[in-house]
Protein backbone atom coordinates (compact mmCIF):
# COMPACT_ATOMS: atom_id res chain seq x y z
CA UNK A 1 0.00 0.00 0.00
CA UNK A 2 1.41 3.38 -0.68
CA UNK A 3 2.39 5.63 2.34
CA UNK A 4 0.13 8.30 3.98
CA UNK A 5 0.30 11.31 2.46
CA UNK A 6 2.36 14.33 3.83
CA UNK A 7 -0.83 16.19 4.79
CA UNK A 8 -2.18 13.67 6.84
CA UNK A 9 1.47 12.82 8.69
CA UNK A 10 0.60 14.82 11.92
CA UNK A 11 4.50 14.56 13.08
CA UNK A 12 5.28 16.74 9.41
CA UNK A 13 6.03 20.71 9.54
CA UNK A 14 3.21 22.80 8.11
CA UNK A 15 2.82 25.45 5.58
CA UNK A 16 -0.03 27.97 5.60
CA UNK A 17 -1.73 27.25 2.33
CA UNK A 18 -2.08 30.39 0.27
CA UNK A 19 -5.60 29.99 -0.59
CA UNK A 20 -8.30 29.12 2.12
CA UNK A 21 -11.38 27.40 1.18
CA UNK A 22 -14.63 28.04 2.63
CA UNK A 23 -16.62 26.01 5.06
CA UNK A 24 -18.13 23.53 3.70
CA UNK A 25 -21.81 22.43 4.96
CA UNK A 26 -20.95 18.43 5.32
CA UNK A 27 -17.04 17.82 4.91
CA UNK A 28 -15.18 15.04 5.48
CA UNK A 29 -11.91 12.84 4.28
CA UNK A 30 -13.27 9.98 2.25
CA UNK A 31 -12.57 6.78 3.24
CA UNK A 32 -11.87 6.73 -0.82
CA UNK A 33 -9.99 9.20 -1.20
CA UNK A 34 -6.15 9.00 -2.52
CA UNK A 35 -3.18 8.09 -0.31
CA UNK A 36 -1.62 10.16 -3.38
CA UNK A 37 -2.23 13.30 -1.07
CA UNK A 38 -5.65 13.83 0.54
CA UNK A 39 -5.22 17.39 2.46
CA UNK A 40 -6.62 19.01 4.80
CA UNK A 41 -10.53 19.30 4.99
CA UNK A 42 -12.68 23.02 4.65
CA UNK A 43 -11.22 25.23 7.28
CA UNK A 44 -7.95 23.57 8.23
CA UNK A 45 -4.60 24.33 6.55
CA UNK A 46 -2.96 22.52 4.28
CA UNK A 47 0.05 20.20 5.35
CA UNK A 48 3.00 20.31 3.59
CA UNK A 49 6.22 18.23 3.91
CA UNK A 50 9.16 20.16 3.40
CA UNK A 51 12.38 18.30 2.11
CA UNK A 52 13.73 15.97 -0.26
CA UNK A 53 12.46 12.56 1.62
CA UNK A 54 8.54 13.71 0.56
CA UNK A 55 6.38 11.29 -1.88
CA UNK A 56 5.35 13.05 -4.89
CA UNK A 57 1.90 12.78 -6.13
CA UNK A 58 0.15 13.87 -9.36
CA UNK A 59 -3.42 14.49 -9.91
CA UNK A 60 -5.07 14.07 -12.81
CA UNK A 61 -8.46 15.69 -13.60
CA UNK A 62 -10.72 13.66 -16.36
CA UNK A 63 -10.81 9.96 -16.98
CA UNK A 64 -10.49 9.57 -20.44
CA UNK A 65 -8.27 8.41 -22.96
CA UNK A 66 -5.68 10.82 -22.50
CA UNK A 67 -5.60 11.01 -18.62
CA UNK A 68 -5.46 7.43 -18.07
CA UNK A 69 -3.19 6.99 -20.90
CA UNK A 70 -1.08 9.38 -19.26
CA UNK A 71 -1.45 7.91 -15.64
CA UNK A 72 0.10 4.63 -17.46
CA UNK A 73 2.71 5.76 -18.63
CA UNK A 74 3.86 8.35 -15.15
CA UNK A 75 3.33 5.35 -13.19
CA UNK A 76 5.24 3.08 -15.56
CA UNK A 77 8.24 5.33 -15.56
CA UNK A 78 8.08 6.28 -11.73
CA UNK A 79 6.41 2.92 -9.71
CA UNK A 80 6.62 5.48 -6.42
CA UNK A 81 5.18 8.62 -8.33
CA UNK A 82 1.54 8.83 -6.10
CA UNK A 83 -1.27 8.87 -9.13
CA UNK A 84 -4.69 9.12 -8.23
CA UNK A 85 -7.09 9.77 -11.57
CA UNK A 86 -10.29 11.63 -10.36
CA UNK A 87 -13.06 11.30 -13.04
CA UNK A 88 -16.67 13.03 -12.26
CA UNK A 89 -18.59 10.27 -14.70
CA UNK A 90 -17.75 6.63 -15.79
CA UNK A 91 -13.84 6.52 -16.83
CA UNK A 92 -13.39 6.24 -20.83
CA UNK A 93 -16.88 6.39 -21.29
CA UNK A 94 -15.63 8.23 -24.91
CA UNK A 95 -13.89 5.53 -25.49
CA UNK A 96 -16.48 2.93 -24.87
CA UNK A 97 -18.74 4.22 -27.41
CA UNK A 98 -17.21 5.68 -30.11
CA UNK A 99 -16.68 4.38 -33.43
CA UNK A 100 -20.16 2.71 -33.09
CA UNK A 101 -19.26 0.68 -29.79
CA UNK A 102 -16.07 -0.57 -31.44
CA UNK A 103 -13.71 2.15 -30.81
CA UNK A 104 -11.50 3.71 -33.24
CA UNK A 105 -8.40 3.47 -31.83
CA UNK A 106 -5.97 5.59 -34.38
CA UNK A 107 -5.56 5.68 -37.77
CA UNK A 108 -3.27 3.48 -39.65
CA UNK A 109 -2.84 5.10 -43.12
CA UNK A 110 -1.42 8.47 -41.88
CA UNK A 111 1.90 7.47 -40.28
CA UNK A 112 4.10 10.18 -41.13
CA UNK A 113 3.84 13.20 -38.66
CA UNK A 114 3.78 15.64 -41.33
CA UNK A 115 1.07 14.24 -43.18
CA UNK A 116 -1.02 13.21 -39.63
CA UNK A 117 -0.80 16.98 -38.28
CA UNK A 118 -2.85 17.39 -41.34
CA UNK A 119 -6.06 15.99 -40.13
CA UNK A 120 -6.54 18.49 -37.38
CA UNK A 121 -8.36 21.43 -38.47
CA UNK A 122 -7.24 23.12 -34.89
CA UNK A 123 -3.70 22.42 -34.60
CA UNK A 124 -2.44 21.58 -38.21
CA UNK A 125 0.41 23.58 -38.16
CA UNK A 126 1.62 23.29 -34.54
CA UNK A 127 1.45 19.73 -35.09
CA UNK A 128 4.02 19.35 -37.22
CA UNK A 129 6.86 19.50 -34.89
CA UNK A 130 8.14 16.66 -32.77
CA UNK A 131 4.85 15.83 -31.34
CA UNK A 132 3.28 12.52 -33.13
CA UNK A 133 7.27 12.09 -33.60
CA UNK A 134 6.89 11.32 -29.78
CA UNK A 135 4.02 8.93 -30.07
CA UNK A 136 2.44 8.36 -33.44
CA UNK A 137 -0.24 5.93 -34.45
CA UNK A 138 2.30 3.03 -34.71
CA UNK A 139 3.49 3.64 -31.22
CA UNK A 140 -0.11 3.54 -30.03
CA UNK A 141 -0.96 0.21 -32.10
CA UNK A 142 1.93 -1.44 -30.64
CA UNK A 143 1.54 -0.47 -26.99
CA UNK A 144 -2.37 -2.10 -27.01
CA UNK A 145 -1.16 -5.09 -29.15
CA UNK A 146 1.86 -5.21 -26.44
CA UNK A 147 -0.90 -5.30 -24.00
CA UNK A 148 -3.09 -8.09 -25.41
CA UNK A 149 -5.21 -5.62 -27.36
CA UNK A 150 -5.06 -7.47 -31.23
CA UNK A 151 -6.03 -4.48 -33.93
CA UNK A 152 -7.46 -4.38 -37.38
CA UNK A 153 -6.44 -1.66 -39.75
CA UNK A 154 -9.76 -0.92 -42.43
CA UNK A 155 -9.77 0.11 -46.35
CA UNK A 156 -10.45 3.47 -44.62
CA UNK A 157 -7.39 3.96 -42.33
CA UNK A 158 -9.35 3.59 -39.29
CA UNK A 159 -8.05 1.10 -36.71
CA UNK A 160 -10.10 -1.27 -34.31
CA UNK A 161 -9.65 -4.34 -31.97
CA UNK A 162 -10.34 -7.11 -33.80
CA UNK A 163 -13.17 -7.61 -31.70
CA UNK A 164 -14.95 -4.98 -32.77
CA UNK A 165 -16.01 -4.03 -29.61
CA UNK A 166 -14.56 -1.22 -27.29
CA UNK A 167 -14.83 -2.93 -23.66
CA UNK A 168 -11.39 -4.81 -25.16
CA UNK A 169 -10.03 -1.29 -25.00
CA UNK A 170 -11.72 0.18 -21.93
CA UNK A 171 -10.72 -3.23 -19.99
CA UNK A 172 -7.06 -3.20 -21.20
CA UNK A 173 -6.65 0.28 -19.85
CA UNK A 174 -8.45 0.28 -16.80
CA UNK A 175 -6.93 -3.01 -15.67
CA UNK A 176 -3.37 -1.46 -16.45
CA UNK A 177 -3.56 1.45 -14.36
CA UNK A 178 -4.90 -0.53 -11.64
CA UNK A 179 -2.05 -3.42 -11.92
CA UNK A 180 0.58 -0.09 -11.90
CA UNK A 181 -1.56 1.01 -8.51
CA UNK A 182 -2.94 3.98 -10.01
CA UNK A 183 -5.73 5.24 -8.23
CA UNK A 184 -9.13 5.52 -10.01
CA UNK A 185 -11.62 7.83 -8.50
CA UNK A 186 -15.31 8.15 -9.80
CA UNK A 187 -17.97 10.38 -9.28
CA UNK A 188 -16.15 12.99 -7.97
CA UNK A 189 -15.24 16.55 -10.17
CA UNK A 190 -12.71 18.97 -8.71
CA UNK A 191 -14.42 22.07 -8.47
CA UNK A 192 -11.49 24.57 -7.69
CA UNK A 193 -7.96 24.92 -7.73
CA UNK A 194 -5.25 26.76 -6.47
CA UNK A 195 -1.44 27.12 -5.63
CA UNK A 196 0.23 26.66 -2.40
CA UNK A 197 3.32 29.54 -1.70
CA UNK A 198 5.27 26.50 -2.04
CA UNK A 199 4.43 26.04 -4.99
CA UNK A 200 1.76 22.93 -4.77
CA UNK A 201 -1.39 22.36 -5.64
CA UNK A 202 -4.57 22.63 -3.86
CA UNK A 203 -7.83 20.62 -5.76
CA UNK A 204 -11.45 20.89 -3.69
CA UNK A 205 -13.01 17.78 -4.53
CA UNK A 206 -16.91 17.46 -4.69
CA UNK A 207 -18.07 14.00 -4.62
CA UNK A 208 -21.33 14.25 -6.95
CA UNK A 209 -23.77 11.76 -5.27
CA UNK A 210 -23.55 13.18 -1.49
CA UNK A 211 -22.35 16.46 0.78
CA UNK A 212 -19.04 15.83 0.63
CA UNK A 213 -16.17 18.06 -0.20
CA UNK A 214 -12.26 16.83 -0.04
CA UNK A 215 -9.06 18.86 -0.61
CA UNK A 216 -6.45 16.97 -2.47
CA UNK A 217 -2.77 18.36 -2.29
CA UNK A 218 -0.63 17.46 -5.39
CA UNK A 219 2.81 18.25 -6.82
CA UNK A 220 1.97 17.96 -10.50
CA UNK A 221 -1.78 18.21 -11.94
CA UNK A 222 -2.82 16.94 -14.95
CA UNK A 223 -5.83 18.33 -16.72
CA UNK A 224 -7.37 15.69 -19.41
CA UNK A 225 -11.07 16.68 -19.23
CA UNK A 226 -11.60 16.73 -22.80
CA UNK A 227 -14.48 19.47 -23.34
CA UNK A 228 -15.71 20.17 -19.75
CA UNK A 229 -16.60 23.02 -18.28
CA UNK A 230 -14.98 21.75 -15.46
CA UNK A 231 -11.48 21.70 -17.05
CA UNK A 232 -12.16 25.12 -18.57
CA UNK A 233 -12.64 26.28 -14.67
CA UNK A 234 -9.48 25.04 -13.56
CA UNK A 235 -7.54 26.15 -16.39
CA UNK A 236 -8.79 29.60 -15.93
CA UNK A 237 -8.33 29.58 -12.06
CA UNK A 238 -4.65 28.23 -12.61
CA UNK A 239 -4.17 31.91 -15.05
CA UNK A 240 -4.88 30.31 -18.55
CA UNK A 241 -7.03 31.95 -21.34
CA UNK A 242 -10.03 29.53 -22.93
CA UNK A 243 -10.73 30.23 -26.68
CA UNK A 244 -15.00 29.84 -26.99
CA UNK A 245 -15.61 26.31 -27.12
CA UNK A 246 -17.91 24.97 -30.90
CA UNK A 247 -19.11 22.38 -31.56
CA UNK A 248 -16.98 19.83 -34.51
CA UNK A 249 -18.06 17.32 -36.52
CA UNK A 250 -21.46 17.28 -36.77
CA UNK A 251 -23.91 16.11 -39.51
CA UNK A 252 -25.52 19.02 -41.82
CA UNK A 253 -29.77 19.25 -41.51
CA UNK A 254 -31.00 20.35 -45.28
CA UNK A 255 -34.46 21.48 -46.17
CA UNK A 256 -35.00 19.72 -49.08
CA UNK A 257 -38.06 17.06 -48.28
CA UNK A 258 -37.49 14.98 -51.46
CA UNK A 259 -34.40 13.97 -49.58
CA UNK A 260 -35.88 11.86 -47.58
CA UNK A 261 -36.95 9.58 -50.46
CA UNK A 262 -33.07 8.79 -50.49
CA UNK A 263 -32.79 8.31 -46.69
CA UNK A 264 -30.02 5.79 -46.12
CA UNK A 265 -27.97 5.58 -50.32
CA UNK A 266 -24.32 6.34 -50.17
CA UNK A 267 -22.08 7.29 -52.43
CA UNK A 268 -18.48 6.18 -52.48
CA UNK A 269 -17.44 9.71 -53.84
CA UNK A 270 -18.48 13.17 -53.78
CA UNK A 271 -17.10 16.65 -54.05
CA UNK A 272 -18.73 18.83 -51.57
CA UNK A 273 -17.98 22.78 -51.41
CA UNK A 274 -19.51 25.26 -48.62
CA UNK A 275 -20.45 28.46 -48.92
CA UNK A 276 -21.00 30.80 -45.80
CA UNK A 277 -23.54 33.64 -45.79
CA UNK A 278 -21.29 36.90 -44.76
CA UNK A 279 -17.94 34.47 -44.77
CA UNK A 280 -15.78 36.21 -47.67
CA UNK A 281 -12.26 34.61 -46.99
CA UNK A 282 -10.91 31.79 -49.36
CA UNK A 283 -10.76 28.08 -46.98
CA UNK A 284 -9.63 25.48 -49.45
CA UNK A 285 -10.47 22.93 -46.56
CA UNK A 286 -13.72 24.07 -47.11
CA UNK A 287 -13.85 21.62 -50.35
CA UNK A 288 -13.60 18.20 -49.35
CA UNK A 289 -13.87 14.93 -51.44
CA UNK A 290 -14.93 11.65 -50.12
CA UNK A 291 -18.27 9.13 -49.07
CA UNK A 292 -21.16 10.61 -48.60
CA UNK A 293 -24.45 9.01 -46.85
CA UNK A 294 -27.84 10.55 -47.14
CA UNK A 295 -30.24 10.76 -44.03
CA UNK A 296 -33.79 11.39 -43.13
CA UNK A 297 -32.35 14.87 -41.38
CA UNK A 298 -30.04 15.36 -44.74
CA UNK A 299 -26.50 14.65 -45.16
CA UNK A 300 -23.88 12.77 -43.35
CA UNK A 301 -20.44 10.76 -44.36
CA UNK A 302 -17.20 11.57 -44.03
CA UNK A 303 -16.98 14.02 -46.45
CA UNK A 304 -19.62 16.31 -44.56
CA UNK A 305 -17.85 15.57 -41.15
CA UNK A 306 -14.90 16.77 -42.66
CA UNK A 307 -16.62 20.02 -43.74
CA UNK A 308 -17.83 20.65 -40.65
CA UNK A 309 -14.58 20.13 -38.56
CA UNK A 310 -12.92 22.72 -40.92
CA UNK A 311 -15.72 24.90 -40.79
CA UNK A 312 -16.53 24.74 -37.21
CA UNK A 313 -16.11 28.43 -36.69
CA UNK A 314 -17.87 29.75 -39.86
CA UNK A 315 -20.67 27.63 -39.30
CA UNK A 316 -21.08 28.50 -36.06
CA UNK A 317 -20.77 32.57 -36.92
CA UNK A 318 -23.27 31.76 -39.72
CA UNK A 319 -25.67 29.92 -37.23
CA UNK A 320 -25.23 26.92 -39.49
CA UNK A 321 -26.55 28.01 -42.07
CA UNK A 322 -25.22 27.91 -46.02
CA UNK A 323 -25.41 26.17 -49.30
CA UNK A 324 -23.67 22.82 -50.31
CA UNK A 325 -22.83 22.43 -53.53
CA UNK A 326 -22.37 18.72 -54.55
CA UNK A 327 -20.53 17.12 -57.60
CA UNK A 328 -21.98 13.55 -57.10
CA UNK A 329 -19.31 12.12 -60.15
CA UNK A 330 -16.15 14.70 -59.60
CA UNK A 331 -13.64 12.63 -61.78
CA UNK A 332 -16.45 12.94 -65.08
CA UNK A 333 -16.23 16.25 -66.76
CA UNK A 334 -19.53 18.07 -67.33
CA UNK A 335 -18.82 18.15 -71.13
CA UNK A 336 -18.17 14.50 -70.65
CA UNK A 337 -21.48 13.60 -68.75
CA UNK A 338 -23.46 15.25 -71.70
CA UNK A 339 -21.37 13.41 -74.10
CA UNK A 340 -22.25 9.88 -72.00
CA UNK A 341 -25.65 10.93 -71.67
CA UNK A 342 -26.29 11.89 -75.65
CA UNK A 343 -24.57 8.55 -76.45
CA UNK A 344 -26.67 6.10 -73.92
CA UNK A 345 -29.77 7.70 -75.70
CA UNK A 346 -27.96 6.42 -79.25
CA UNK A 347 -27.29 3.12 -77.87
CA UNK A 348 -30.49 2.52 -75.89
CA UNK A 349 -33.26 4.11 -77.78
CA UNK A 350 -35.70 1.74 -76.93
CA UNK A 351 -35.08 0.80 -73.03
CA UNK A 352 -37.10 2.85 -70.44
CA UNK A 353 -34.95 5.22 -69.05
CA UNK A 354 -35.98 4.18 -65.58
CA UNK A 355 -34.58 0.93 -66.08
CA UNK A 356 -31.47 1.68 -67.94
CA UNK A 357 -28.66 4.32 -67.30
CA UNK A 358 -24.54 4.60 -67.76
CA UNK A 359 -22.89 2.53 -65.92
CA UNK A 360 -20.06 5.33 -65.68
CA UNK A 361 -21.88 7.35 -62.72
CA UNK A 362 -21.72 4.84 -60.44
CA UNK A 363 -25.08 5.60 -59.51
CA UNK A 364 -27.77 3.27 -57.76
CA UNK A 365 -31.32 3.06 -59.46
CA UNK A 366 -32.35 4.68 -57.19
CA UNK A 367 -31.13 7.72 -57.07
CA UNK A 368 -31.23 7.97 -60.93
CA UNK A 369 -35.19 7.49 -61.14
CA UNK A 370 -35.20 10.45 -58.04
CA UNK A 371 -33.03 12.41 -60.72
CA UNK A 372 -35.68 11.65 -63.36
CA UNK A 373 -38.54 12.87 -60.96
CA UNK A 374 -36.78 16.12 -60.29
CA UNK A 375 -37.06 17.02 -64.17
CA UNK A 376 -41.01 15.66 -64.11
CA UNK A 377 -40.18 12.59 -66.45
CA UNK A 378 -41.91 9.57 -66.75
CA UNK A 379 -40.04 6.44 -65.81
CA UNK A 380 -42.01 4.81 -68.94
CA UNK A 381 -40.55 7.07 -70.91
CA UNK A 382 -37.89 5.68 -73.84
CA UNK A 383 -34.44 7.18 -74.45
CA UNK A 384 -35.16 7.77 -77.79
CA UNK A 385 -38.31 10.30 -76.67
CA UNK A 386 -35.79 11.81 -73.40
CA UNK A 387 -35.61 15.56 -74.83
CA UNK A 388 -32.14 17.13 -74.70
CA UNK A 389 -32.59 20.08 -72.91
CA UNK A 390 -33.70 17.09 -69.98
CA UNK A 391 -30.12 15.13 -70.98
CA UNK A 392 -28.45 18.87 -69.86
CA UNK A 393 -30.38 19.13 -66.63
CA UNK A 394 -29.72 16.17 -65.38
CA UNK A 395 -25.93 16.56 -66.00
CA UNK A 396 -26.02 19.71 -64.65
CA UNK A 397 -27.86 17.91 -61.44
CA UNK A 398 -25.31 15.55 -61.11
CA UNK A 399 -22.26 17.98 -61.01
CA UNK A 400 -23.32 21.00 -59.05
CA UNK A 401 -26.37 20.00 -57.30
CA UNK A 402 -27.01 22.96 -54.29
CA UNK A 403 -28.98 21.98 -51.26
CA UNK A 404 -29.67 24.31 -48.61
CA UNK A 405 -28.44 23.85 -45.10
CA UNK A 406 -30.67 25.04 -42.29
CA UNK A 407 -28.97 23.60 -39.02
CA UNK A 408 -26.16 21.03 -37.68
CA UNK A 409 -27.32 17.73 -36.88
CA UNK A 410 -25.29 15.23 -34.33
CA UNK A 411 -23.06 12.89 -34.74
CA UNK A 412 -23.28 9.97 -32.37
CA UNK A 413 -19.65 7.97 -32.95
CA UNK A 414 -17.90 11.20 -32.01
CA UNK A 415 -17.86 14.44 -29.54
CA UNK A 416 -15.64 16.57 -30.24
CA UNK A 417 -15.41 21.07 -30.01
CA UNK A 418 -12.75 23.25 -31.36
CA UNK A 419 -12.09 25.68 -28.77
CA UNK A 420 -9.95 25.23 -25.33
CA UNK A 421 -6.71 26.20 -23.94
CA UNK A 422 -4.69 27.88 -27.05
CA UNK A 423 -1.88 25.63 -27.81
CA UNK A 424 0.32 28.68 -27.69
CA UNK A 425 0.36 28.55 -23.63
CA UNK A 426 1.81 25.11 -23.06
CA UNK A 427 4.90 23.53 -24.60
CA UNK A 428 4.00 20.59 -26.43
CA UNK A 429 7.31 18.93 -25.95
CA UNK A 430 5.92 18.53 -21.89
CA UNK A 431 2.34 19.51 -22.23
CA UNK A 432 3.55 21.84 -19.23
CA UNK A 433 2.02 24.80 -18.73
CA UNK A 434 3.73 28.05 -19.73
CA UNK A 435 2.04 30.06 -16.86
CA UNK A 436 1.95 27.76 -13.58
CA UNK A 437 4.96 25.03 -13.28
CA UNK A 438 4.05 21.43 -12.92
CA UNK A 439 0.43 22.10 -14.27
CA UNK A 440 -0.15 20.01 -17.45
CA UNK A 441 -2.30 19.45 -20.29
CA UNK A 442 -3.58 16.47 -22.95
CA UNK A 443 -6.52 16.18 -24.78
CA UNK A 444 -9.46 17.97 -26.48
CA UNK A 445 -8.85 20.26 -23.24
CA UNK A 446 -6.75 21.90 -25.42
CA UNK A 447 -7.91 24.14 -28.73
CA UNK A 448 -6.80 20.80 -30.90
CA UNK A 449 -9.50 18.93 -32.40
CA UNK A 450 -9.17 16.24 -35.47
CA UNK A 451 -11.46 15.17 -38.78
CA UNK A 452 -13.28 11.90 -38.26
CA UNK A 453 -11.41 8.27 -38.36
CA UNK A 454 -9.20 7.53 -35.30
CA UNK A 455 -7.27 11.39 -35.14
CA UNK A 456 -8.71 12.75 -31.72
CA UNK A 457 -7.80 9.58 -30.46
CA UNK A 458 -4.55 9.69 -31.42
CA UNK A 459 -4.27 13.73 -29.97
CA UNK A 460 -4.82 11.73 -26.53
CA UNK A 461 -2.33 9.25 -26.56
CA UNK A 462 -0.05 10.92 -27.92
CA UNK A 463 -0.44 13.94 -25.41
CA UNK A 464 -0.95 11.88 -22.27
CA UNK A 465 1.75 9.92 -23.76
CA UNK A 466 4.36 12.93 -23.51
CA UNK A 467 2.85 14.42 -20.19
CA UNK A 468 3.11 10.99 -18.28
CA UNK A 469 6.62 10.82 -19.19
CA UNK A 470 7.35 14.71 -18.41
CA UNK A 471 6.09 14.25 -15.37
CA UNK A 472 7.35 11.46 -14.42
CA UNK A 473 10.81 12.72 -15.63
CA UNK A 474 10.11 16.00 -12.86
CA UNK A 475 9.10 13.42 -9.75
CA UNK A 476 12.45 11.01 -10.21
CA UNK A 477 14.25 14.06 -10.53
CA UNK A 478 13.08 15.33 -7.36
CA UNK A 479 13.76 11.94 -5.76
CA UNK A 480 17.19 12.11 -6.73
CA UNK A 481 16.55 8.61 -8.72
CA UNK A 482 16.25 8.83 -12.32
CA UNK A 483 17.69 6.74 -14.86
CA UNK A 484 19.44 8.53 -17.95
CA UNK A 485 17.00 6.07 -20.09
CA UNK A 486 13.67 8.03 -18.75
CA UNK A 487 14.73 10.77 -20.03
CA UNK A 488 13.83 9.89 -23.39
CA UNK A 489 10.50 10.13 -24.95
CA UNK A 490 10.62 7.03 -26.88
CA UNK A 491 9.97 3.18 -25.09
CA UNK A 492 7.17 1.95 -23.67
Amino acid sequence: MPPWPPCLQPSLATARRATAFSRSRNTRLSSSSSPASVCASSGDHAHEQQGDNEEQSLVVVGGGAAGVYASIRAKTLAPRLNVVVVEKGRFLSKVKVSGGGRCNVTNGHHLEPMGLATNYPRGNKELRGSFFSAHGPQDTMRWFTDHGVELKTEDDGRVFPVTDNSASVVDCLLNEARRLGVSLQAGKAVSSASVTQHGKFVLKVEKRTADLVDYINANYVLVATGSSQQGYSIAAQLGHSIISPVPSLFTFKVTDKRLADLAGVSFPVVKAKLKLDGIQKSVPELTQTGPMLVTHWGLSGPVVLRLSAWGARELHQCSYKGKLMVDFIPDIHIDDVKHILFRYKDQHAKHKVSNTFPMEFGLVKRFWRFLLEQESLNGDVHWASMPNNHLNAIALRLKQWVFEVVGKGQFKDEFVTAGGVPISEISLGTMESKKQPNLFFAGEILNVDGVTGGFNFQNAWTGGYIAGTSIARLALATNLQEPQSFFQLEGS
